[in-house]
């Protein structure tokens, strides 16, 4: 059997990569978000129905906590993957359904693509885990492997969700029948998305959407994505306070039109986005660097992987079961989570280092964390010059936690508020 490891650590990783002190517990959820709209079941061919079908909606929620010093649990885990029919083992560090630490956590929120599920970041999840975080990853019903429905579900509910998830979790934080009874500190939260669970993070940090998005035939059936508009009421209360920061990794739709120069503004809180730099399903330039560009109200950064595609650091790395070519897909379920240029290890390596410094920073207010992230734009031009000591030079340039000659490919580039 494939051992399948989501926890490679790689020789030449950076410094912040590194998994930390803290052992790490795992557990599985069920939410239930009580009265939505059931877009799946409007028929945007028929006339609008009133009232709007209503229904309660599951979510499967998966949490990875610090646990307690001495645990011993289970590591390996079954995940389904992009063929949406083949169930998997993974191996991680995280050790299932042990008791917690001792201590209460910021939390972070994880949001897959579409499809995806809640175990395709979860790399990172288990890694931010282990340096103080509870994080919870969703499972986004009409967007999964093997719940793939309509697309205006996924446009309409993915904000809902990770909106509902966080106060859900803050709830369980003060749950005494819960395990994350005063484990959870909600009011220092973060918000992780990738591709759609990227746009999500961008109309929950703030970004509304267009009115000429809102009136896509093949959108939210009937007008059902006005919720999000930008200046609506239904949007100006969405986003929570609770959400000190967003990382997006190639967030979907600004080349669809769902944003623009004006609705970008509403960006509220500070954003990472993170993207490779030839994405052709999210688009670059324009694409995710337009929107990075666009959030002239918020300090923001972008990470780029130069000649990356869309899966640039976000999934683990490809499962083996995955590599022959499915006769439905007509691809090999590799090619949703490998690269064509980069190792898939290295890209979780660098995006572990950078989320961890950023989290750190803007979550916990860790000012050395925030030092990681004062550097030059292009890593190509970084200067290794160091005294016998160990020091640096004058001239000394380098990526802050980059081995020599290992910060390459690569840009960090800031923004800040009123840019």
């Amino acid at each position: 059997m494939a051992e399948n490891r989501i926890d490679v650590q790689r020789p030449d990783a950076p410094d912040l990569a590194a998994y930390g002190a803290a052992p790490v517990g795992v557990r599985t959820i069920e939410l239930v978000n009580n009265d939505q709209i059931d877009i799946v079941a409007i028929d945007p061919k028929a006339p609008k129905p009133d009232p709007l079908p209503r229904y309660d909606r599951a979510l499967t929620v998966e949490v990875w906590y610090p646990a307690a010093e001495g645990v011993t649990g289970e590591t390996a885990f079954p995940a389904m993957i992009r063929d949406g029919k083949t169930i998997v083992t993974l191996h991680g560090r995280a050790m299932r359904d042990v008791a917690p630490g001792e201590g209460k956590w910021p939390l972070v929120i994880v949001s897959h693509g579409y499809p995806g599920n809640r175990y395709l970041l979860s790399h990172l999840a288990e890694n931010i885990a282990s340096k103080g975080y509870v994080v919870a990853s969703i499972d986004h019903r009409d967007s999964t492997y093997d719940d793939k429905t309509a697309f205006g579900s996924t446009l309409v509910n993915r904000p809902l969700d990770q909106i509902f998830v966080l106060s859900e979790m803050a709830r369980l934080g003060g749950d005494g029948e819960s395990f994350l009874n005063g484990i959870v500190d909600s009011e220092n939260s973060a918000l992780i998305g990738y591709s759609m669970g990227g746009y999500g993070a961008v109309i929950a940090a703030g970004g509304g959407v267009t009115q000429a998005s809102v009136d896509y035939p093949w959108g939210g059936p009937h007008g059902t994505l006005g919720i999000h508009l930008s200046g609506s009421p239904t949007h100006d209360a969405l986003p929570d306070p609770r959400f000190k920061t967003a990382i997006a990794f190639a967030p979907w739709g600004v080349t669809r039109g769902f944003w623009d120069a004006e609705t970008l503004k509403g960006v509220r809180i500070p954003m990472l986005f993170i993207a490779g730099s030839v994405d052709d399903v999210a688009g670059y330039d324009p694409g995710v660097r337009t929107i990075w560009e666009g959030a002239t109200n918020v300090d923001r950064a972008l990470l780029t992987f130069v000649n990356a595609n869309h899966n640039a650091a976000a999934p683990y790395p490809a499962p083996e079961e995955g590599r022959e070519i499915d006769p439905d897909l007509g691809f090999a379920p590799f090619d949703h989570y490998a690269d064509a240029v980069w190792d898939t290890v290295r890209m979780n390596n660098i995006a572990q280092h950078f989320v961890t410094a950023w989290l750190d920073s803007h979550v916990k207010d860790d000012k050395e964390a925030a030092s990681y992230l004062e550097l030059i734009p292009d890593a190509d031009d970084g200067v290794w010059a160091l005294n016998e000591d160990g020091t640096p030079k004058p001239e000394h340039t380098y990526w802050r936690g980059f081995q020599e000659r290992t910060a390459k490919g690569l840009r960090y580039e800031v923004l800040n508020k009123g840019q």
